[in-house]
């Protein structure tokens, strides 16, 4: 099975002044004084919340509950709402239902063009959660029947018989038409979570469940 996955990386730059840099424009006779200024980084980009690592979970969607706080987290990263409008919450809770039918149909089988479809998700215990989070632990909270978890990242894995750019034409080279192939969609991993691994712990887990599926074909 071909797995194909695209993704935009994130960068960060920062300028570092070394001892020998200052201590050289502090010992020439030309320049009497130096001073540096350092961009401010956004806090977004270096900080995270302190969690335990080895407590995240990622695995295929296992109850209707976790379904739904996938489709919760989609919309909370994907749509962009003012908190203030009005009627935000009934809104939200309308996108949710819409996702969350239209991801049980495809995982279903229901949905014409996809041969098998799989939402993977990156749960964490409640406890390991901030309170700075609350937002997040109460419309993504789930129980597994042993403990509250909160969905902090997903993605659906897709096998079709076509890859979207096909059914426009175009054909992939180097495959044979009857090869499987199978692609990766609504990858998301909540703000919070962002710089603790959580996306590449999923595109990891999905490869696998991909060599799977190819095995069965």
């Amino acid at each position: 099975m071909a797995f194909l996955c695209s993704s935009l990386p994130s960068s960060c730059s920062i300028a570092i002044f070394g001892e020998s840099n200052t201590d050289r424009f502090r010992s020439s006779p030309s320049i009497p004084s130096c001073r540096f200024r350092l961009r401010p980084v956004n806090a977004s980009h270096i900080c995270a919340p302190a969690i335990d690592r080895s407590t995240i979970v990622i695995s295929e969607t296992a109850s209707e509950d976790e379904l739904w706080a996938a489709a919760c987290l989609r919309v909370r990263t994907f749509n962009e709402l003012n908190p203030s409008a009005y009627n935000i919450q009934d809104h939200r809770k309308y996108l949710a239902e819409r996702e969350f039918e239209a991801l049980k149909e495809r995982i279903s089988g229901k949905r014409e063009g996809f041969t098998r479809v799989s939402c993977v998700n990156a749960t964490l215990p409640l406890s390991q959660l901030s309170t700075s989070s609350e937002d997040l632990c109460s419309a993504c909270k789930f129980s597994d029947g042993i403990e509250d978890r909160v969905v902090v990242g997903s993605l659906d894995l897709n096998q079709c018989r076509w890859l979207p750019d096909e059914i426009a034409g175009t054909k992939p080279e180097g495959f044979n038409v009857d090869f499987a192939r199978a692609y990766l969609s609504n990858v998301c991993v909540a703000k919070e979570l962002h710089r603790n691994g959580v996306g590449h712990k999923l595109i990891e887990k999905s490869k696998g469940v991909a060599r799977e599926w190819g095995k069965n074909v």
